[in-house]
């Protein structure tokens, strides 16, 4: 009963720790569209340069911020992010 209560107790350490990488990864991806869109669209239009046919900051707050984002999730779910059982060990015994 202890031995499934501390696999219990891991499993959600676990499950913690993963949300809370995926919330830092959400607060990066607003800092990163925040700073691109408002450091660099708080000009007037006319003085906008122009990446690609894109005013410069929605090529770097969206277009850039994006593949960033893909590229920075694909390597967390790679190398960081365990798998896990979402099982109950007490239900799996019963069976």
């Amino acid at each position: 009963m202890a031995n499934n209560r501390q696999k219990s107790e891991t499993r959600f350490k676990v499950a913690n720790r993963e949300a809370l990488i995926g919330c830092a990864l959400a607060v990066f991806n607003m800092v990163w569209w925040f700073g691109f869109a408002f450091g660099l669209g708080s000009k007037p239009p006319e003085e906008y340069t122009y990446i690609l046919g894109f005013p410069a900051w929605i090529f770097f707050s969206c277009i850039v911020g994006f593949l960033v984002m893909v590229l920075l999730v694909s390597l967390v779910v790679k190398f960081v992010l365990k798998d896990v059982s979402l099982e109950d060990e007490e239900e799996e015994d019963s069976k």
